[in-house]
């Protein structure tokens, strides 16, 4: 099952349980990864740059990590198919960043509204820390349901199927209370911020491909016709047929249309997921086309 995952998904695994199998090596050794590399208060004299980037590959304990790690699996491998590899790798990269951003802009109003009244010393500063791929994963999420709406997924608890796109609105307004009600150590808002990157960047992959659909549909499948027109149309081809399949130059010209079609269709899917995606009926297909 491993070697079937897509590259991006296969490696951000590997790499994420890698970093948590360092982090407990240092740890033992007294050195703490998270000191460093997790994304420290903007104000905190911590923070580094780098850490909007280095924090989502940390994680504050087993149960964090295998909890992100299965999420990945479960979304992820859908959405770099949609996305293609290189696009998705992009876009769980800038879901993360924007989750960290996200993260400190809360942290500021925090801080504004505590530092009005107390002084706040820097060993507090500097015990803010964020960790995590939760905010990219969220992201993640967030295209499956905008990606396959319809989709049903079931809960372990409650046991019950939701619908991919009512599934997200539920994690958005769990994420929003829990934001203002919760007194935990968990970063919602970096949650919400991740997602919130990822709905500007299918926005923008969809005005790329000239995504002219409803709301919800996949960004690369075209809107599908009524009921009324598939019977329309189906019956206007009947009417041609029947006035042209007596003609040679049209039933040339029908057959040439067709195959053209099928090679647009195995071309787009090669430019969306790669060659590797393609059956092996595809492939003989674009070998025999290229060969004439």
């Amino acid at each position: 099952m491993f070697r079937n995952l897509p590259p991006i998904v296969k490696n951000l695994l590997i790499i994420n349980f890698i970093v948590y199998l360092a982090q407990l090596a240092f740890e033992a050794h007294g050195w703490d990864l998270v000191n460093v590399f997790g994304l420290h208060f903007v104000l905190a004299t911590d923070f580094r740059l780098w850490q909007l980037f280095t924090y989502m590959f940390l994680h504050g304990g087993t149960m964090h990590l295998l909890l992100n790690m299965f999420s990945l699996w479960m979304f992820g491998c859908q959405a770099e198919r949609d996305f293609g590899s290189k696009r998705f790798l992009l876009f769980y990269l800038l879901c993360g960043l924007g989750a960290g951003l996200f993260q400190e802009i809360w942290q500021l109003g925090e801080y504004a509204l505590i530092a009005k009244d107390y002084y706040v010393p820097a060993e507090v500063l500097n015990a803010w820390a964020t960790v995590g791929a939760s905010g990219a994963i969220y992201g993640v999420l967030l295209s499956f349901g905008m990606n396959h709406p319809e989709q049903k997924i079931w809960l372990m608890f409650p046991p019950i199927p939701f619908k991919a796109k009512w599934f997200v609105v539920f994690m958005v307004v769990i994420e929003l209370a829990e934001a203002f009600l919760s007194t935990g150590n968990v970063a919602h808002f970096a949650h919400l911020g991740g997602m919130f990157v990822g709905w500007l960047l299918i926005l923008d992959f969809r005005r790329r491909d000239g995504y002219r659909g409803r709301r919800g549909r996949n960004v690369w499948q075209p809107r599908k016709p009524s009921t009324w027109q598939r019977v329309r149309e189906r019956m206007q081809g009947k009417r041609n047929a029947m006035r042209n399949e007596s003609n040679p130059d049209y039933r040339y010209n029908e057959s040439k249309r067709t195959n053209e079609a099928r090679m647009d269709e195995i071309l787009d899917k090669v430019k969306r997921s790669g060659y590797q995606s393609l059956t092996e009926e595809e492939k003989r297909e674009l070998f025999d086309r290229s060969q004439r």
